[in-house]
């Protein structure tokens, strides 16, 4: 594989937060950015998501709306990437954040042209509040905006190595796949992506490379196109 061109970087927010499991981890937040300073001093354009896994999940919600419930997952997702561009901005990288709804100054409004210029401006972009709709998810909000900005792939930094054929921490039996075709990701239902972000990688001919972000340097070999996980395919 070659080094890609224009890559999307899908960041988990669990992640992010390593093994306090909310918030962030320092370490792993400046490690990241490091690496990503290397990807982007090497000629790659990159544009990042990040899940807000580290502060809210709709699922452990309670009685609040789904709508509500949604909301506020957006907002952790613009703290995720607010945060994150500081971080890369004390390592020495220009970055830009923004949203698909009003947040002052805080990040500016999504303009596929403002974006695709501070991309080629060698500026790390950040698209964070997701898609501005409840009942998308960040991995939705990936493939669309992968979509949108021409980019070559989606790189999921996630904290499990890969897709497997069941749940490696509830199966001890499950097997990883080094590539697998997105119609069989939907096929199997794995849930590597949710369904929709699924047909949309598949009816766009967007291909994705899932790997471990608790490896060293994986973000760096993945977006000079090594093959660090698995490879999902849009065959």
């Amino acid at each position: 594989m070659a080094r890609f061109n224009r890559i999307m970087i899908k960041l988990s927010g669990e992640a992010l937060a390593a093994e306090k499991k909310t918030g962030f981890d320092d370490a792993t937040c400046l490690a990241v950015a490091k690496q990503i300073k290397s990807v982007v001093e090497s000629g790659t354009q990159v544009a990042i998501v990040i899940g807000g896994g580290n502060f809210w999940r709709g699922r452990t919600g309670g009685g609040i709306d789904r709508l509500k419930s949604d909301q506020v997952g957006m907002l952790a997702t613009v703290m995720n990437c607010v945060f994150m561009s500081e971080i890369l901005r004390t390592v020495g990288v220009k970055t830009r954040v923004y949203t698909p709804f009003i947040c002052g100054d805080i990040a500016k409004l999504f303009n596929k042209d403002d974006v695709v210029e501070d991309l080629e401006n060698g500026r790390v972009v950040f698209l964070a509040g997701g898609t501005g709709h409840p009942y998308f998810s960040t991995d939705t909000a990936c493939a669309l905006r992968a979509i949108e900005l021409d980019c070559e792939s989606i790189l999921m930094a996630k904290s499990i190595d890969g897709v497997y054929t069941a749940d490696p921490e509830k199966d001890p039996t499950a097997v990883k796949y080094d590539t697998i075709s997105l119609k069989e990701v939907i096929a199997k239902g794995l849930g590597v992506i949710d369904a929709a972000s699924a047909v949309l990688c598949s009816e766009n001919k967007m291909p994705l490379l899932i790997f471990s972000l608790n490896e060293e340097n994986s973000i760096i070999r993945s977006a000079a196109g090594e093959k660090t996980g698995t490879v999902v395919t849009v065959d």
